[in-house]
């Protein structure tokens, strides 16, 4: 019950004139307007420095999050476009006639239930798919490079996979057939690594922006220590003079959050001309793309970025009230 009173009771719209320049905020109606002055200089030179700092830290929190999600994106197109499809590979050395075979295995497959569409590939189309490795070379061609037939499934209704490969080894041979099963699961284990590591990154950002505020907390009241005691001495209770710090403490957030957030955003979009402009060859260019994508974010990313102007928000606020109230205490 304290705490939703607390809630009903704490003048939420004064919060603006925190997030607000002194000149911008003395324009707001009336009932957004503070009637008590401020305790902590909002110009102050830690001050400034501290928005400096949260504002890095909202960088580099944006930045982990944004790679992690485009990770995460790419990773969930790759496995779906994996799992509908499986690839039968047929080996060149030991049959005579490959493109007799190729169309036998083809109508055979055309025929089995769960498959929509079956695609015989070319030994051209092979051998493209080894040129971001080994480049555009005339030694692929003297190369016994394995035939491959594209099977595309119905995932709504998928074929029974384990019968069609008993299916191929006993009336075919030299056929084998990759259901995709080890990829899948090594792009699950490779998205899931790339959240832990996000994960541990925003952990330490978000520790240091605490530990970042916590000081500048104390540090703003030890500045103000007089004013502070003498509110403390005459009957302030505690709320009111944590407020003033929440405010100044909650517009820094806000600010920084988005300084960091809007910069963040600017290097997510300079990304792949930056990607062009660096290089690094085909093969470069191929695993990087599998890896990210095209490096664009989408709304949903941006979105995350807006997320995290907002926790950093949050997070200043609750631990400026916390440390003050921490902090007054000691006055009692």
């Amino acid at each position: 019950m304290t705490l939703l009173s607390d809630i009903r009771e704490y003048p939420w719209t004064s919060l603006l004139t925190g997030l607000l320049p002194a000149r911008l905020a003395a324009l707001l109606p009336a009932r957004f307007q503070t009637k008590s002055a401020q305790i902590v200089p909002s110009a102050s030179i830690a001050g400034n420095a501290l928005t400096v700092v949260i504002a890095i830290m909202s960088f580099l929190a944006c930045l982990t999050l944004g790679a992690v999600y485009m990770v995460n994106q790419s990773a969930n197109a790759w496995v779906n476009d994996i799992a509908s499809e499986i690839t039968v590979e047929l080996d060149p050395v030991n049959s005579a006639d490959i493109e007799k075979k190729m169309t036998l295995v083809a109508l055979f497959l055309a025929k089995q239930k769960g498959i929509i569409n079956v695609k015989p590939l070319t030994a051209e189309d092979s051998a493209k798919l080894l040129e971001p490795w080994l480049g555009q070379t005339s030694a692929l061609q003297a190369l016994p490079i394995p035939r491959l037939i594209a099977v595309e499934i119905d995932r709504s209704n998928p074929p029974d996979i384990q019968l069609i490969k008993t299916a191929l080894s006993e009336n075919f041979e030299g056929v084998a057939l990759d259901d995709h099963r080890r990829w899948q699961a090594e792009i699950r284990t490779l998205t899931r690594s790339a959240a832990l590591v996000g994960l541990a990154v925003l952990s330490l950002v978000a520790a240091a922006t605490i530990a970042v505020i916590v000081s500048a907390t104390r540090s703003a009241m030890a500045s103000n220590r007089d004013i502070i005691e003498v509110l403390h001495f005459v009957g302030a209770n505690e709320r009111f003079i944590s407020r003033e710090f929440e405010r100044h403490f909650l517009g820094l957030g806000v600010r920084a959050g988005l300084v960091g957030a809007l910069a963040a955003a600017l290097a997510f979009l300079l990304l792949p001309t930056m990607m062009d402009m660096l290089g690094g060859g085909i093969v470069t260019t191929a695993e990087t793309q599998r890896l990210i994508g095209s490096g664009e974010l989408d709304l949903k990313g941006y979105l995350l970025c807006v997320l995290v102007v907002v926790v950093v928000a949050c997070l200043c606020m609750i631990t400026s009230r916390l440390g003050v109230i921490r902090v007054l205490k000691n006055y009692a």
